[in-house]
């Protein structure tokens, strides 16, 4: 059974992704939806951020875009999407995801 996306925060579109990065991601979430797993490279865990939280990896030849995602029983949460700059995710970013999550969840 396919899961809908339930957005959170951040988007999906070219711009500000490449049309490259757009599709890639949309392949991946789509595979998701459908109830498979990923793994690396793709996908990473993201314990820092919550459980069931994992990190979408999708680049092109300019610029790396990541994708924090939750597979839920019932539906597929993106909770935030960004252009990555940096080795480590940033501190701001992980907070932000926490607290996202945790209003989703008093829902």
């Amino acid at each position: 059974m396919e899961k809908p996306l339930i957005f959170l925060a951040g988007e999906i579109r070219t711009p500000p992704m490449s049309a490259t990065v757009r599709r890639r991601a949309g392949y991946l979430l789509r595979t998701l939806q459908l109830g498979e797993s990923l793994g690396m490279p793709e996908s990473r865990p993201m314990p820092n951020v919550g459980r069931r939280c994992h990190e979408l990896r999708v680049s092109d030849d300019r610029e790396t875009w990541r994708v924090i995602y939750r597979p839920d029983e019932d539906a597929l949460l993106i909770i935030e999407t960004f252009k990555k700059k940096t080795q480590k995710t940033p501190v701001e970013i992980l907070r932000l995801c926490r607290k996202r999550l945790s209003v989703y969840d008093r829902l």
